[in-house]
């Protein structure tokens, strides 16, 4: 009997949909990895960049801007728990094992160097694992379960969220060809968590200062997406993310009053006020 691989048919549906006219998550063999941490350093004030490297690496699966993988912390009694594989997915311990999830910010196939960019909160488990971790250390990381892919053929893009959305939007910025337009709409506290981007020159970046309100306890964002010059005569494709209750009103804005079919929006509860490890998978919808 002669065996089927399978372990690159997910590139064939990658470029399937590149090619094509609609939006689709796609998912990829997903694996556990052990790598090391080459460096770190800080972009803005509100971002520690983590670059990991070394044999872990080889091979990763980078499509998508909104990718994202699990970083495995060890448990409250120090022991760290790892998935193991299971043909293309991983088979979790019970209960979970502490874990969270982050955007791949970039992965460079030939140096095998990858970025995590992480969003800087006072008490948070990864922002002060972030603040400490030392070049040479090793961690563990599972992912990506897959990507969103999305084909260039839009008239308009609109990119939204906040600090936890901009690794994304900046890659989403470096991914778009160089034709694209619209706009990347990015709450911030202020000027100094603002970081260099790269957008297409017809892509306005419109930073929002939200002051010394909590993060995800204010409405600028909705509004200023709301308020963008978006014509019916245009093929708009939206991207949204951030804290779960500040972009559930874009969500309905995109599907009621934008009237958009499902593959041309993706909005994403990436954390949730009060929630320690919120999980989207109730919240996401595209």
């Amino acid at each position: 009997m002669t065996r089927v691989d399978h372990r690159h048919r997910h590139l064939d549906r990658i470029a399937e949909v590149r090619a094509g006219e609609v939006a689709e998550r796609v998912g990829y063999p997903i694996h556990i990895r052990t790598v090391e941490v080459l460096r770190t350093r800080t972009l803005g004030t509100g971002l520690i960049r983590i670059t990991l490297g070394g044999p872990g690496t080889e091979g990763f699966e980078a499509h998508a801007p909104d990718e994202h993988v699990k970083i495995i912390f060890p448990d409250a009694d120090g022991e760290t728990r790892l998935p193991e594989p299971n043909g293309l997915m991983l088979r979790w311990p019970r209960p979970s094992p502490t874990a969270r999830e982050y955007t791949v910010r970039a992965y460079d196939p030939i140096t095998g160097e990858l970025d995590i960019d992480i969003a800087l909160h006072p008490g948070g488990l990864a922002s002060e694992w972030a603040r400490s971790v030392t070049p040479g250390e090793r961690v563990h990381i599972a992912g990506p379960p897959g990507g969103l892919i999305v084909p260039f053929v839009y008239d308009r893009y609109v990119l939204a969220g906040d600090i936890t959305a901009l690794p994304a939007i900046a890659r989403w910025l470096e991914a778009l060809p160089p034709t694209a337009a619209g706009w990347a709409v990015i709450e911030v506290a202020g000027p100094s968590e603002e970081i260099d981007l790269r957008p297409p020159a017809a892509v306005e970046v419109r930073w929002l200062h939200r002051g010394d309100r909590p993060a995800g306890s204010t409405d600028l964002l909705e509004r200023a997406v709301r308020a963008l010059p978006l014509s019916p005569d245009e093929r708009t494709y939206v991207w949204v993310a951030g804290e779960a209750g500040a972009v559930k009103p874009l969500r309905r804005w995109a599907r009621h009053e934008l009237k958009l079919p499902s593959h041309d929006y993706d909005v994403t509860g990436y954390w949730k006020r009060g929630v320690a490890d919120y999980d989207d998978d109730h919240e996401h919808e595209h």
